[in-house]
């Protein structure tokens, strides 16, 4: 899609509230071909708002997005959630901002697709004489997001089961939700063998094992509902 844009004239900027050393790491390390932004202290959110373009819902920064990276997390403002923005020098020709939910995994999930979002736009750039595109609410995404209590059982598998632990950025060139089929297929596994446990064991062990486990898993999931169900703000 990128070079699509950039053979009809457009270009792609990808702005996050991270710090711009760690934007520039991210697109250096994941290969992207273009521009990354920082912009910590939020703004271009604010130009943007301000000009009634897109206004980014905004979550505070707590130690379940900070714990197991690789560096110091600085978000002085919190951090947007993602959304997308697409301009020309007369008008907004496609715009889409999320809004976290469970359904949507906190953000995580929902996402418009990219064929979709430039065929909004060309769809826009056609009719010369339209007014600036109206907020997209129902984009069509790439990927159904699981059940919130699925989510929540994998970021405990992320965390081997101890506790819940967040796709974040690793500083080692993958990005964190190339990480989901590995975990769901640990989570799978896990699942499993307690199954043949029950099975080929003692009921009366296995059971006590997993009465002691319970309430580790509980609270990991419980941490994950309370983080998530916050909503972020206007």
């Amino acid at each position: 899609m990128v070079d699509a844009i950039r053979a009809a004239g457009g270009e792609v900027y990808g702005i996050t509230s991270e710090p711009q050393a760690l934007a520039s790491r991210a697109q250096e390390e994941w290969g992207l071909s273009f521009e990354c932004v920082g912009d910590p202290h939020q703004e271009i959110a604010d130009a943007a708002r301000q000009g009634q373009m897109l206004d980014l819902r905004t979550s505070e920064v707590g130690e379940f997005i900070t714990r197991d990276t690789s560096w110091s997390v600085s978000h002085p403002k919190g951090f947007y959630q993602p959304g997308v923005l697409a301009l020309s020098a007369e008008r907004l020709l496609y715009r889409w901002q999320s809004v976290p939910s469970r359904e949507n995994m906190g953000g995580a999930g929902g996402r418009p697709t990219e064929d979709y979002v430039w065929q909004q736009i060309q769809a826009s750039l056609a009719d010369p004489s339209a007014a600036d595109a109206v907020l997209d609410e129902t984009p069509a995404t790439k990927n159904k997001t699981p059940p919130f209590l699925i989510f929540s059982m994998m970021l405990m598998a992320h965390g081997w089961f101890l506790r819940p632990k967040a796709f974040t950025y690793q500083g080692d060139g993958v990005n964190p939700m190339q990480r989901f089929p590995l975990v769901l297929m640990r989570l799978v596994v896990f699942i499993a063998c307690w199954i043949a446990a029950f099975a080929l064991l003692p009921a009366l062990w296995v059971g006590a094992a997993l009465a002691s486990y319970a309430p580790l898993a509980i609270l990991g999931i419980r941490k994950v509902y309370v983080t998530f169900a916050v909503a972020a703000k206007e």
